[in-house]
């Protein structure tokens, strides 16, 4: 398997799994029906002439039939029918036409979620080919190539990956993160990946200090060393680098309470309440800070609202809960 090629393999889902044959087009030539006018073309017909192989007559009317007021049976089996046709003829921009028009139709139909499952994960196939044909040396073809072999767990392969992509180019942002995140991937880390994965990640802020991501493994790392005050620091910076991160602020006002530092933690705590509205611990965080800063009204809606997401009564006001 060559380097890209792996990547390939791991968006590639078979197209033959959910592509009948009846609908491949290298099939014997058949002369189309007649399609009379294009706004006149029924369901029935429109299907018959994909079915046929005539994708590219079939296309207009099987998009107007989804996409028209028709019963919702003709309409899905027009959107599938119609998007296999697309993929098969290689026609990207009428695939993802139909996509559209598919998931916002039918966004919980089980049979429309598995044919998207498909054709997204074959147009994924298609442009990892089309990186490895067009530049397979580039640092993006080797970043999707250390990838898939993560995702297949050969973590020694992908390491090398990417630290052969820093040797070549050590301030390319993005590479020490990406081997700091693998370094943390590693089933059990020692001791030695853990504290080389903070080296990589501060590496990276070196580089960029705009890597939310960076900044919050860092975080994460200290906290989880019981280091609340150098956790904050770079939870916060997280927090203030991409204003919709949830995680950080949460981890940022929970560090915040654990400290007795209720005030402070009240800010943060709101926003991570506003983007993870369904986080219990959230609100009992943020319940607990309130509470101890004197705001009993809204302590008690917080804690509310905890112990409605959380389904059994909030635990006692001693310890903040961890997340």
């Amino acid at each position: 398997m060559t380097r890209i090629s792996c990547a390939v393999a791991i968006s590639c889902l078979a197209f033959g799994l959910w592509f009948p044959a009846s609908l491949v087009l290298a099939q014997e030539a058949k002369p189309a029906p007649s399609a009379g006018s294009g706004s006149g073309v029924t369901e029935e017909k429109a299907v018959a002439l994909a079915e046929q192989g005539h994708c590219k007559e079939a296309l207009p009317s099987l998009k107007r039939i989804l996409s028209g007021q028709g019963p919702a049976e003709g309409r899905k089996k027009a959107g599938i029918v119609g998007l296999r046709c697309a993929m098969n003829m290689d026609s990207t921009d009428a695939a993802l036409d139909f996509l559209r028009l598919l998931s916002h139709q039918f966004p919980q139909d089980p049979e429309v979620l598995f044919v998207l499952v498909h054709a997204y994960s074959d147009l994924s196939t298609r442009v990892a080919q089309n990186l490895a044909t067009t530049a397979p040396q580039s640092v993006p073809a080797h970043k999707l190539n250390a990838e898939a072999l993560e995702m297949q767990g050969k973590w020694d392969e992908a390491q090398r990956e990417y630290e052969e992509m820093i040797a070549k180019q050590p301030d390319a942002p993005s590479l020490h993160y990406l081997l700091g995140r693998l370094l943390l991937s590693r089933p059990q880390p020692d001791a030695n990946s853990v504290q080389r994965a903070k080296d990589e990640f501060h590496k990276e802020i070196e580089i960029n200090p705009r890597n939310a991501g960076a900044e919050y493994i860092l975080g994460e790392m200290a906290r989880q060393e019981s280091q609340l005050e150098e956790a904050i620091p770079h939870f916060s910076r997280a927090a203030k680098l991409d204003s919709s991160f949830g995680d950080a602020f949460m981890s940022w006002g929970f560090c915040l309470v654990t400290l007795k530092r209720y005030e402070e933690a009240i800010s943060p705590l709101q926003a991570a309440v506003r983007l993870q509205q369904g986080n219990p611990s959230a609100h009992y965080n943020l319940a607990v800070a309130l509470s101890r800063t004197g705001q009993k009204e809204e302590a008690d809606k917080e804690f509310a609202i905890h112990r409605r997401l959380a389904q059994k009564p909030a635990p006692t006001e001693g310890n903040a809960q961890s997340q």
